[in-house]
């Protein structure tokens, strides 16, 4: 089974099982997270692999993590993470990209993750449920934070945390890659 085909069953597995702990039909997680009832259909029967916005929209509608819905195993109280597992989210022909490097759903999901955007890439989120918070440190580049249409410059070795409950976006407008790590904490469904 190759690493698509793995990611696009546990997703469908995943998906399923926690619409269904939080006791959403099928209409009403669609309502929820924006996203057809179909599409939900069709992820959960493991024939599509959805884009990460939607992934994103998902896991949100659901008070989960992304590593949470893309998980191969649940349950260990020490989890190690193999490099292989790792999930590369999205990615451009020129070299950016993000991996979701490990998630948790204690106190709330919160995410770790690795990005690289490459000089004149950009990448745009919707907003996040209220109380999301995100921590950025930039270790390479010099990345432009725009949050709700206000742009922050991030330089390497700073940091910056916002709430993502607004639209926001990360670019490049340097002649170097951005490289910086990113922390997502998210608040409980309730």
């Amino acid at each position: 089974m190759s690493d698509l085909d793995q990611l696009t069953q546990s997703l469908a597995r995943n998906l399923k099982r926690w619409r269904g702990e939080r006791g959403f039909t099928l209409d009403a997680l669609a309502a929820r997270a924006g996203v057809s009832r179909g599409m939900i259909i069709q992820i959960e029967q493991a024939r599509t692999n959805p884009s990460v916005g939607t992934t994103v929209k998902l896991a949100d509608a659901l008070g989960v993590s992304i590593t949470t819905l893309l998980d191969y195993e649940q349950g260990a109280e020490v989890r190690v993470i193999p490099e292989e597992q790792i999930v590369r989210m999205w990615a451009t022909d020129a070299g950016s990209y993000t991996k979701l490097l490990v998630g948790t759903e204690k106190r709330g999901p919160l995410e770790l993750w690795s990005w690289r955007i490459m000089p004149g890439e950009s990448s745009e989120s919707d907003p996040h449920p209220r109380g999301t918070v995100e921590l950025v440190h930039v270790f390479a580049g010099d990345l432009s934070l725009v949050v709700d249409g206000v742009t922050h410059a991030v330089p390497a070795g700073c940091s910056a945390t916002f709430e993502s409950n607004v639209p926001h976006s990360y670019l490049n407008d340097g002649d170097v890659p951005v490289e910086m790590t990113m922390a997502v904490s998210i608040p409980p469904v309730t």
